[in-house]
């Protein structure tokens, strides 16, 4: 068999291609228009997507595929469709292990398998209008690692709900609850969009299907909107104001939290990272949490698995991290987070998405949480 995007030889049995990433069994999504090629982008394509629902003329881009050829990590040859060194015949690891997206130059991401685990069951998908801090979609899903193709199904949820968050967020009826009625009835559409996707691409038969955490975050301006179900979470860290972590876990550890146990003992313990509610199959509630913010200083919003947050789990240990990579570059800084992940021990898949929030110049808003979405410690 050979895939029907690049012409790879593809393993038997393959649900994507390991060469250029295209999900198998559909038509391979169309190629981003030359004009919209951002260095950087999306290496492992876009899988096969239902059109959105709403009036596509104001959509976000899809992040494009870079150009040129793969080079050989050891030799700097080129590596050939069968993912093999042309020149010192060294086998390259899939791009699954690795891999960056960039959609603008103020928002980036890295997915990266971790240095103690096999695969990478971790996900992202980024969307970003070309204006600095016009409008910017991260979305971060972490496989169940005890589930069956958890790292093709948290691919397939994250790029189905990059779709439904590809439009600007409803304004309502010109009510704030009206409006957070709207944004809400958007993420749960997304939620359920990435949950159709894990359980599209699991085996009917599967006694352990596919399943995964859900983490979004929207950026429009000075307002981020955030959903989550799971315990991938996003924070908003400003340059010099109080860090805040922007979501809710929904986890056994939260729930300690909850009843007064101090974090670093709950987060710690034998249940510190069993989830109460995911996306799959065998979820029970797909609805997820909802909130937003008005941010009133520059800095940057991240979006991230377990992986990361394992080593840095309190804001001001993030933001701490964050200052002290000292780079404006979003890229540059999820590879600086991944890597201080890896060196702390690398225990799980790590994914670290940023977009940069720069309001200099510009005046103040209250940065105050709406109904529902109030920041938690946990």
């Amino acid at each position: 068999m050979t895939c029907p995007s690049c012409n790879a030889v593809l393993a038997p049995g393959a649900r994507f291609c390991e060469n250029c990433g295209a999900q198998l069994g559909a038509p391979a999504a169309a190629a981003p228009a030359p004009a919209a090629v951002v260095p950087g982008g999306d290496p492992l394509g876009d899988a096969p997507i239902s059109a959105p629902t709403r009036k596509p003329a104001a959509a976000l881009p899809d992040p494009p595929v870079p150009p040129g050829r793969r080079p050989c990590a050891e030799c700097g040859g080129e590596v050939g469709p069968d993912r093999y060194c042309l020149e010192c015949g060294t086998k390259a690891p899939s791009e699954r292990d690795h891999f960056e997206e960039q959609p603008a130059s103020w928002v980036a991401g890295v997915c990266d398998k971790a240095v103690r685990k096999d695969r990478n069951e971790d996900a992202m998908a980024l969307l970003a209008g070309a204006e600095p801090g016009s409008r910017a979609v991260l979305i971060v899903m972490d496989g169940v690692s005890n589930s069956i193709d958890s790292d093709v199904a948290s691919l397939a949820g994250a790029r189905a709900a990059r779709e439904v968050l590809r439009m600007p967020l409803p304004a309502g009826m010109g009510t704030p609850e009206s409006r957070e009625a709207a944004v809400r009835k958007v993420f749960t559409d997304a939620a359920a969009a990435a949950n159709a996707a894990i359980v599209a691409v699991t085996d009917p038969d599967s006694p352990n299907p596919a399943s995964a955490t859900f983490t979004a975050a929207v950026l429009e301006g000075r307002r981020i909107t955030w959903a989550n179900i799971g315990d991938s979470r996003s924070y908003w860290l400003p340059d010099t104001g109080t860090p805040l972590q922007l979501s809710v876990d929904d986890s056994v550890a939260q729930a300690q939290i909850a009843a007064g146990v101090a974090r670093e003992v709950a987060e710690t313990g034998p249940q510190a990272h069993a989830i109460t509610k995911w996306l799959g199959r065998d979820s029970e509630d797909q609805v997820p949490t909802v909130g937003s913010i008005e941010v009133a200083e520059s800095g940057w919003l991240l979006a991230c698995s377990d992986g990361l947050w394992n080593y840095a789990s309190e804001p001001d240990a993030l933001a701490a991290r964050v200052r002290e990579a000292g780079t404006p570059d979003p890229l540059a800084l999820a590879l600086a987070l991944v890597s201080f992940a890896n060196e702390s021990g690398g225990h799980d898949n790590i994914t670290a998405a940023l977009a940069r929030v720069d309001l200099s110049g510009l005046g103040h808003n209250d940065q105050t949480p709406t109904p529902g979405g109030e920041p938690s410690d946990g």
